[in-house]
């Protein structure tokens, strides 16, 4: 085993610094050198990266600041709208959330957000990591954030064989000690750059990084298998038929989902409950919305969530002007684009509409 000597917590935190200043992304979210942060850009940037890529938040973050300028502004938005920006973002608490915050920010704060980890972590929808991220980068606090990014350089760094999440506490601990009094948030953001860009899951490029000679996974010929993650348990399947009705005039049949739970209130193609076993068609028709000469459409909707794999059938009817429907609203073709139907429904818009559209938001 190559034998090595890492350096202190302080010149591990200068190398990196160093490193970064050469070679940090540019965000749309992160202040050039030399500039402050803004609290709301921070805030708005690390909810969204919450279980999201960097890649694929990025022009959400874009349209919502072209839409919400300030924290002001997005408090003053209907619940409607945020979610309805965010449809395909996925996670759909995280915008349910992220209006209550804006609100309380807006009402409690006076549109300034607290500064410290203490205050940060009360909002809705911040947990310890986005407090702490938001501490450091927009408030110069001296905070640790450790991001799945954050973790794997870490438990690299350290050579840490125990598996996680274990030893998140551990290595929460490791990374305060090398925050740095002085731009506590660029070793923050040096630390995610260093996990996303260099010392990646796969084929990780160690010549390249500014810690690699004090790596002990390198040493140890463990790169690939640091850090240890517990085997997942393959995602249950559950199935559910969605009902895709329209009426004579073009519109299309919605209704809203329950506050709580999965997708809660977001708008969705009406559809038998979830569960594990496939439905017969028999079987779905009695919880169908209206009576109706229901046909099914051919292929199905699949979408994966967090937990489980949901497979759907989907039945479609022509209904006339005067179809009551038990619940739900008539929607027009042209303002579907409007309502808050996350990614799973509009995979069902799409079928239902033979893939001839695409949902667009509201610029």
């Amino acid at each position: 085993m190559q034998a090595i000597s890492p350096r202190t917590p302080v010149r591990l935190s200068v190398a990196l610094l160093d490193w970064y200043d050469r070679h940090r992304r540019r965000l749309p979210w992160r202040a050039a050198p030399g500039e402050r942060p803004a609290p709301y850009r921070v805030w708005l940037a690390e909810i969204m990266l919450q279980q999201t890529t960097v890649a694929a938040a990025i022009p959400y973050f874009e349209a919502f600041l072209r839409r919400w300028p300030t924290v002001a502004a997005l408090a003053a938005a209907p619940l409607d709208a945020v979610l309805t920006e965010w449809a395909g973002l996925g996670y759909y608490a995280r915008a349910r959330n992220l209006h209550r915050c804006a609100v309380a920010v807006a009402s409690d704060y006076g549109g300034r957000f607290p500064d410290s980890e203490e205050e940060l972590v009360r909002l809705p929808g911040i947990g310890p990591y986005t407090a702490g991220a938001i501490a450091a980068i927009a408030f110069g606090r001296k905070a640790a954030a450790v991001d799945a990014n954050a973790e794997r350089v870490l438990a690299r760094l350290y050579g840490l064989e125990a598996p996680l999440p274990k030893i998140k506490p551990q290595l929460k601990s490791l990374a305060l000690a090398m925050v740095p009094r002085v731009r506590p948030g660029d070793f923050a953001q040096a630390l995610m750059d260093l996990g996303a860009t260099l010392c990646t899951a796969r084929r990780p490029r160690c010549l390249a990084c500014p810690w690699a000679d004090d790596c002990r996974a390198r040493a140890m010929q463990a790169i690939e298998r640091i850090p240890v993650r517990r085997d997942k348990p393959a995602k249950p399947v559950r199935h559910g038929i969605a009902f895709w009705a329209m009426r004579e005039d073009g519109t299309v049949l919605l209704r809203r989902r329950a506050e709580d739970g999965l997708l809660g209130g977001m708008a969705e193609i009406p559809s038998t409950p979830w569960r594990d076993c496939p439905w017969t068609v028999a079987e779905a028709l009695e919880t169908a919305p209206v009576v109706a000469d229901w046909q099914p459409l051919a292929g199905g909707v699949v979408h994966v969530f967090t937990h489980f794999r949901l497979e759907l059938a989907v039945l479609a009817a022509r209904l006339p002007l005067t179809a009551l429907p038990a619940d739900g609203y008539w929607c027009a073709l042209d303002d579907l684009g409007s309502e808050p139907l996350p990614s799973l429904m509009r995979k069902v818009v799409s079928l239902g509409l033979g893939g001839r559209r695409e949902l667009r938001s509201p610029a």
